[in-house]
């Protein structure tokens, strides 16, 4: 539309131009030149009618304007058509037409500045009047391609473009104690955030049931609609509980919070086996009653750990003849070490399953206690771990913490992904609580302003020169601190600092601390657990110590290689399955690995960390860039569970 409203505009502009000129030229040319005039104009006009047409040709709507502008000279100019002035009038419709042209195209962004546009290419028309027609003819052909061109972009931009096809839909509950950012001491925590987020966006639709603790922050608890209430029999006694249901939405996934002051009011989510027992039964059950309470029943429940661990019985037993019952259970082993072990009646009083669910192949373990993992491991159609070498490794007497028989009993539905990180809260290049950020260009350099502000904050001798191995951890014997502690005198060398972040049992808080008075200004204890604190480690660090006695996946690892910091590990679950060790020869790998868990093996990885790191910075720095452009997000992690969630339910 803005091109035929500017197009008026010059044909009535360059129509009382012709009429002047036209006048002008009668009288200055008398009647000597009527016959050159009415001879040598039909000439030109004729070129000028053959060039312009082939560009009228090439746009529909220039031709149109073409039409106008003849029609509307002709009333004017009758009498003076005869002599010089009818070519001109041609030649200034042709040179008004390529001005429109060029106006045309700059007002594209605007119809509205095309019509203020227009007028002063109009008044270079009058000037212009007297270049040759060949010229203008010229002229008027390269701006005509021009006009071809665009309208053909215009078409392709409005093309709809194809969606991606994600494949079968499938709905899925997870049901967990813990969920970052609500409430997380753990792994587990992070899993039950990123996991579901990313198979949202793999076409899946995804629900978390979750227990409202009350030391959930006040700002998501206000956030929480109420969705419905109702009293449910827990106890082998037919006693009825109150159950409530509130919800919470966020990236896609729907949060549901079971909400029960009697079991729930407590300040942290875990506090002793003998209270967590019937918080536990209770919250399973419920989970699985409020999905039938809100008439959403999914195609796979997908529990985790000891926590959710009698989901599976309960789908199979009390909730059989209900729409839930129908769904797939899918149970994950974030750690083996923590089973649900109690005394055989309490269990059985609290979770009222049935008298056939408590024997030796199921929920009975030594005779008198019943496990809770156990039975949802025999009920459960899959089985996950969160690594490929743990889901080998827990078959063995040495890590199958007495469940190792009954594993390999259950083998053919155990099977071993990988965990991700959430490679947004994971992300230097984003990262605000960084001194600088940086990515896998800039790391080598924006890598030494983090080391400074680290050892700054933390006490810390300030000397780029010196290499920085931090260890943020909770301090249990699991994750190998005993060998660690042996270590630490021959490493402090100085030329080496150490940071220690986490709390856990008092043997190795109190070692910590005495290394921190011993060695001053090389060795920073930071007894507590600091978010903050945590990412300027990572940051800030040269190399991270995971030396675990066993690891069923460990992130830390993974987030030490998204902010490069090169991973010093021994090689066990997740560990072996995430980093390569470092080959001195290819110059490959993005790690450095010990095999037993023995202390002159972890004092050994760590001299050929620093080795390569004070004798050959360029190999150290290619493992730096290499660690921070692996894939350690979910993505591919994500694939495998939907794959496993498609083939246990082949219906679709």
């Amino acid at each position: 539309m803005a091109k035929k409203i500017s197009t008026r505009k010059t044909t009535a502009k360059s129509s009382s131009t012709a009429k002047k000129t036209s006048v002008k030229n009668a009288e200055a040319e008398v009647k000597a030149s009527v016959k050159e005039a009415t001879v040598e104009p039909k000439t030109v006009a004729k070129k000028e009618a053959v060039k312009p047409k082939a560009a009228v040709k090439k746009t529909a709507k220039a031709k149109t304007p073409e039409k106008k502008e003849t029609v509307e000279a002709k009333p004017e100019a009758k009498k003076e058509e005869a002599v010089k002035p009818k070519p001109a009038a041609k030649k200034k419709t042709v040179k008004a037409k390529t001005s429109e042209k060029k106006a045309a195209v700059k007002a594209k962004p605007a119809a509205k500045k095309a019509e203020v546009e227009v007028k002063e290419p109009v008044k270079k028309v009058e000037i212009e009047t007297k270049v040759p027609a060949k010229k203008v003819a010229v002229k008027a052909e390269a701006p005509s391609k021009k006009e071809v061109a665009e309208p053909q972009i215009a078409v392709k931009q409005d093309i709809p473009m194809e969606q991606p096809d994600l494949g079968p839909r499938r709905s899925v509950a997870f049901i967990g104690s813990e969920c970052y950012p609500f409430v997380k001491t753990g792994g587990l925590g992070d899993v039950m955030s990123a996991l579901p987020k990313a198979l949202a966006k793999l076409n899946l639709d995804v629900k978390v049931i979750l227990p409202r603790y009350k030391c959930i922050p006040q700002k998501y608890q206000e956030k929480m609609e109420y969705r419905g209430s109702f009293y449910m029999d827990l106890c082998a006694d037919g006693k009825q509980y109150y159950v409530g249901i509130m919800e919470y939405q966020e990236d896609g996934v729907v949060y549901d919070f079971i909400d029960n002051d009697e079991f729930f009011s407590w300040g942290d989510p875990y506090t002793n086996l003998i209270d967590d027992i019937p918080k536990f039964c209770y919250f399973g059950k419920a989970a699985l009653a409020a999905l039938n309470y809100l008439d959403w029943t999914p195609d796979i429940v997908h529990c985790h750990d000891w926590q959710a661990a009698l989901v599976p019985l309960y789908l199979r037993t009390c909730f059989s003849d209900t729409n839930v019952g129908r769904a797939i259970a899918v149970l994950t082993i974030h750690n083996l070490r923590f089973q649900g072990v109690y005394d055989r009646k309490t269990i059985q009083y609290w979770s009222g399953l049935p008298d056939y669910v408590f024997n030796k192949d199921c929920m009975i373990q030594n005779w008198l206690d019943a496990n809770m993992l156990k039975g949802g491991i025999t009920y459960s159609n899959k089985v996950t771990t969160v690594s490929n070498t743990y889901a080998w490794e827990i078959q063995t007497e040495e890590y199958g913490e007495g469940l190792e028989e009954h594993l390999r009993y259950h083998n053919n539905k155990v099977l071993g992904i990988v965990n991700g990180i959430d490679t947004d809260i994971w992300n230097p290049a984003t990262d605000k609580l960084l001194a600088s950020k940086y990515d896998a260009e800039s790391a080598i350099k924006n890598k030494k302003a983090n080391k400074k502000a680290l050892q700054e904050s933390l006490g810390l001798d300030v000397d780029d020169n010196k290499m920085v191995i931090g260890l943020i951890s909770r301090l249990t014997n699991q994750k190998g601190l005993d060998i660690v502690n042996d270590v630490i005198p021959g490493i402090m060398d100085g030329n080496t600092q150490v940071v220690v972040l986490g709390t856990g049992d008092a043997r190795y808080e109190d070692t910590f601390r005495y290394y921190e008075d011993k060695y001053k200004g090389s060795f920073c204890a930071y007894i507590a657990y600091n978010e903050n604190v945590a990412h300027n480690i990572y940051a800030g660090c040269d190399a991270l110590l995971v030396p675990s006695r066993f690891e069923p996946c460990g992130l830390t690892q993974l987030i030490s290689m998204r902010y490069g910091a090169v991973p010093i590990v021994r090689e066990t679950g997740g560990l072996k399955d995430t980093v390569q060790p470092y080959n001195a020869f290819e110059n490959t790998g993005n790690g450095f690995t010990f095999d037993r868990y023995e202390s002159g093996l972890l004092y050994d990885a760590i001299n050929r960390a620093k080795t390569l790191y004070f004798e050959n910075r360029v190999y150290w720095d290619d493992m730096v860039v290499r660690d921070m452009n692996k894939d350690v997000s979910w993505e591919q992690s994500a694939k495998q569970y939907k794959d496993m969630y498609v083939e246990l339910t082949p219906r679709y």
